[in-house]
């Protein structure tokens, strides 16, 4: 993808910017205003904080829910099961 020297083309960095654009959700939305490349790289910070926000909190209540439940029971079983997959 890059050219020569490892130097990144203007092109390159559009092409990787709308491949971003195209991930975030507000982006999404609004597909059809450009963002700047500044501002969507905020937003992607944002949202990469919001998901790390979501999965610590999705830690917290199934270590929570597991602490409370028979390690034996087939509730158990099903959640070992899912994080062998």
């Amino acid at each position: 993808m890059s050219s020569q020297r490892g130097r990144i083309t203007d092109k390159e960095i559009h092409e990787l910017v709308s491949s971003l654009q195209a991930l975030l959700p507000e982006s999404r939305r609004r597909s059809t205003s450009r963002a700047s490349s500044s501002k969507l790289l905020k937003e992607t910070c944002s949202y990469i904080r919001s998901l790390q926000r979501e999965v610590d909190d999705l830690s917290g209540r199934l270590a929570e829910l597991m602490s409370t439940m028979d390690s034996d029971s087939p509730q158990a079983e099903i959640i070992r099961s899912i994080f062998r997959s």
